[in-house]
């Protein structure tokens, strides 16, 4: 096994831009300062507010480069004050994350970590949903982790290492009436975080998924814009009224509820362990309710029954 002198021979002998082994056999591109001396560089998207804001200011706390993106730069101007690159992005939108992504490397030398936090909860019964906003749906939770990927992952396997962090929900694991746009982006996104992490291992590079339960955030807000309000089918009268007055889904607070700081902790120890496990559950919710899946489907079905009669 090479000593650790022996790595820095190698990586002294590669002129700029060579192509050089690390001590592990993989490849890496850079000089001896690039590499060495460098901060971790992190890319994150959705940093307007809760875990995204989070997790921003969780990283930089352990010194590393932030890249903390939003649609509207204005709404992380302060992130920047703290000392975090800004910049804009819509992960909808395929040039713009191409160009976020190159601008991460020119600036930090190198992309070690991207953490897919932008998202949306299109709610409401599959029957009132249209089709526009079920793409929509699929474009910002599925696709826009997708374009980050794709635009991040040549650089890692040039770099030799690197790391995928999709923030997913308990949501992914398990569905509930009215939920199924979200949950449908969700599970997808845990499959293809499945695939990709088969894929992209022999290349030094891991996919970690982050799966909260409910976070105290003003996701529940944007939950209520998102319901069907007038094209309502009068069927599912019930079925709305448990999200008017139960309030099931997750944010906005309640006792089960998690810390936008407890999922960034966690995000940050997904980019940081030598060795991630493959799933992060937060919060009692999702780290007991993933056990629901496990029960048979008529009675998970029942449960549901219940629960439409109660309201």
């Amino acid at each position: 096994m090479a000593t650790a002198e022996d790595v820095e021979r190698t990586a002294d002998d590669g002129p700029d831009g060579t192509v050089v082994e690390d001590d592990r056999g993989r490849e890496t591109t850079g000089t001896d300062d690039d590499r060495y001396t460098r901060k971790k560089s992190v890319l994150i998207t959705g940093c307007s507010s809760g875990i995204g804001r989070a997790t921003a200011q969780a990283f930089l706390a352990q010194n590393w480069q932030v890249f903390a993106t939003a649609r509207n730069v204005d709404d992380i101007a302060s992130l920047e004050e703290a000392g975090c690159e800004t910049l804009e992005l819509d992960v909808t939108d395929p040039e713009q994350v191409a160009s976020v992504v190159e601008r991460v490397v020119d600036i930090a030398g190198a992309i070690d970590c991207v953490v897919n936090n932008a998202g949306y909860a299109q709610m409401g019964p599959l029957e009132d949903v249209p089709t526009v906003d079920l793409h929509r749906q699929f474009d910002v939770n599925v696709y826009g982790p997708h374009r980050l990927a794709r635009a991040a992952l040549p650089h890692m396997r040039a770099q030799g290492e690197g790391r995928i962090v999709n923030v997913s929900s308990v949501i992914g694991r398990i569905s509930f009436p009215g939920a199924g746009s979200y949950a449908g982006s969700k599970h997808a996104l845990e499959a293809m975080s499945d695939s990709l992490r088969a894929e992209v291992d022999e290349f030094g590079i891991d996919v970690v998924v982050i799966e909260p339960g409910p976070v105290d955030t003003n996701f529940t807000d944007r939950v209520d814009d998102e319901l069907p309000d007038d094209e309502r089918t009068a069927a599912y009268e019930s079925l709305y009224d448990l999200y008017d007055d139960a309030q099931l889904i997750g944010g906005g607070g309640g006792p089960f509820a998690s810390d936008p700081d407890d999922v960034a902790e966690a995000i940050v120890e997904s980019a940081t362990s030598p060795d991630p496990p493959a799933r992060y559950p937060v919060g009692p919710l999702a780290q007991y309710g993933l056990y629901a899946r496990y029960l048979p489907d008529r009675l998970r079905d029942a449960v549901y029954g219940i629960l439409r009669k109660l309201v």
